[in-house]
């Protein structure tokens, strides 16, 4: 069965992407004012493809990665998952807690609660901005972390958070200080139905039997 986003037009796949555009300049900015130095977010795609293939665009089923999921209520429900893989997330450690690069290397209990925070503060951000843009209300849940093989953290998100949509907004990302590059997986997952509440919200029009 084909999903909503398949469904859509260009021109309705620009205005998603420019909204994640925005919500990503939101999440930089957020985590600037955390770290206290600057940060940019750099999106260089923003693509759509079923959720079952979510594996292969982080580097295949039984790659190693960190992941953090978030539920989102309010009028239109969707999840969240942020994959980074071990690499970036033991130097986004460094940097959120403010260490020499290179300084973390194992993700103990004090740095998954780091990378949850970062992920709490990356999807506030997002979600405040998607909020100003649509006028729509979006609850985000305490996020949860798992570090596991790409297909089992998916199978973990599914069995955590219950129905998901069958198609993902892939919303690349690169985080970029001073002096290091992490590169992030940033997927939005709409339920059944949400994705035309945003579209509405906006103005334009979205048949799904198109």
């Amino acid at each position: 069965m084909e999903g909503e986003l398949h469904n859509l037009t260009n021109a309705q796949k620009d205005i998603l992407k420019e909204i994640c555009n925005i919500g990503a300049g939101s999440s930089a900015t957020a985590l600037a004012h955390l770290l206290n130095r600057k940060i940019s977010m750099n999106v260089p795609s923003v693509r759509i493809l079923p959720f079952q293939q979510v594996p292969e665009v982080v580097g295949g089923a039984e790659r190693q990665l960190v992941g953090v999921f978030l539920h989102v209520d309010g009028e239109a429900p969707c999840n969240i998952l942020f994959f980074l893989s071990v690499t970036s997330a033991k130097k986004f450690v460094d940097l959120v807690l403010n260490r020499a690069l290179g300084t973390t290397h194992e993700l103990d209990k004090l740095n998954r609660s780091a990378l949850e925070e970062i992920g709490n503060i990356i999807s506030g951000s997002f979600l405040t901005a998607l909020s100003k843009v649509t006028g729509l209300n979006f609850v985000p849940s305490v996020p949860s972390l798992s570090i596991d093989m790409a297909g089992a953290l998916l199978n973990i998100a599914v069995l955590a958070f219950g129905h998901f949509g069958d198609e993902a907004l892939v919303i690349d990302t690169n985080f970029i200080d001073h002096e290091r590059r992490l590169e992030g997986y940033y997927f939005l997952v709409p339920e059944p139905g949400s994705l035309t509440k945003i579209l509405n919200s906006l103005g334009v029009t979205h048949d799904r039997s198109s």
